[in-house]
């Protein structure tokens, strides 16, 4: 049986309308939405608030969360399903979707936290996402993602 780790993910959009995306800090080029895995005992809101602080710099008081859809999965490929990966006991990640709306008076997002985990940040319309920033088993859940909460079919 494929046991999933689970995890939420921030789709963050900003007052203009524009969606928060985030470039690795060890793979250039990747860009992804802040994302992280939920902890024993924590909620799945405490979750995304933890990951967006850590991740983004951004408080809960800076954003509202609008809409929230659970069920997206994904395995991890065969052959990157090492140590790293497997120390959760988890072949896949089962992922949270939250939908934020950025405050008029939130300060600047903030990727140089004491986690690292992004080298930039930029804003962009949903449709403007491209699957090819992503390694391919992440693809079909971005793809479900933005067609879910934004009606961009990919």
């Amino acid at each position: 049986m494929v046991r999933y780790r689970p995890n939420v993910a921030a789709l963050i959009v900003n007052p203009a309308g524009n969606l928060l995306i985030c470039e690795r800090w060890n793979i250039p080029g990747a860009w992804q939405f802040p994302q992280g895995g939920v902890d024993d005992g924590e909620t799945l809101t405490k979750a995304l608030h933890r990951e967006v602080s850590e991740e983004v710099g951004l408080e809960a008081h800076h954003y509202e969360v609008i809409a929230q859809r659970e069920g997206y999965r994904y395995l991890y490929p065969e052959d990157s399903r090492d140590k790293k990966l497997r120390k959760h006991g988890c072949q896949g990640q089962e992922q949270t979707y939250f939908l934020c709306q950025l405050k008029q008076n939130a300060p600047q997002v903030n990727v140089e936290q004491k986690q690292r985990e992004f080298r930039a940040y930029r804003w962009i319309l949903p449709e403007e996402f491209d699957l090819d920033w992503l390694p391919p088993f992440k693809r079909d859940v971005y793809r479900d993602v933005l067609r879910d909460f934004f009606k961009v079919e990919l």
